[in-house]
């Protein structure tokens, strides 16, 4: 297997701490290009049910696209904050906001770009956030075209 190209997801969870670290070390072993990825979610209203969905535009307003390009702008400042001194060392590693959909979104960059690899934390949401969003993870080593590496806490005691 050829590894020229690594994507990594975050939340900026602890588990997306790991999926960094994991991406970082992967790189620099296979000389590989890495990606950082950080999706904005659309908003979303828990109290709106599953049939209720496509009425979701009219039930709850959505940003403007202003604010969504400030926000996606401010996010990638704070990546390159919490996560360029790691890459720095990198070749041609960069910091990607996307906006949409997380899975949808990740599936998507990961066609484009011609990833080789993604490495993703076990999961970033807990408890609520769990339930409404599901495992990103998961819907991601399911449908990604390209393989899937899950990063776990090192240190996580098995239940």
């Amino acid at each position: 297997m050829s590894i020229r190209k690594i994507a990594c997801c975050t939340d900026f969870s602890e588990n997306a701490e790991e999926a960094v670290t994991a991406a970082v070390e992967m790189a620099e072993k296979f000389g590989a290009t890495l990606d950082v990825l950080h999706v904005l979610p659309q908003p979303v209203n828990p109290m709106v049910s599953d049939f209720e969905v496509p009425l979701l535009g009219e039930a709850m307003p959505q940003m403007s696209f202003d604010v969504r390009s400030s926000l996606a702008q401010k996010m990638k400042e704070r990546m390159s904050e919490v996560y360029g001194a790691r890459t720095s060392r990198l070749k041609g590693a960069k910091m990607v906001v996307l906006d949409g959909h997380v899975s949808t979104e990740i599936i998507a960059y990961l066609d484009e770009h011609d990833i080789d690899l993604v490495v993703l934390g076990s999961y970033g949401f807990s408890g609520m956030g769990l339930v409404l969003f599901g495992s990103v993870a998961k819907r991601v080593a399911h449908k990604a075209h390209c393989s899937v590496m899950i990063a776990r806490d090192r240190t996580e005691k098995k239940a």
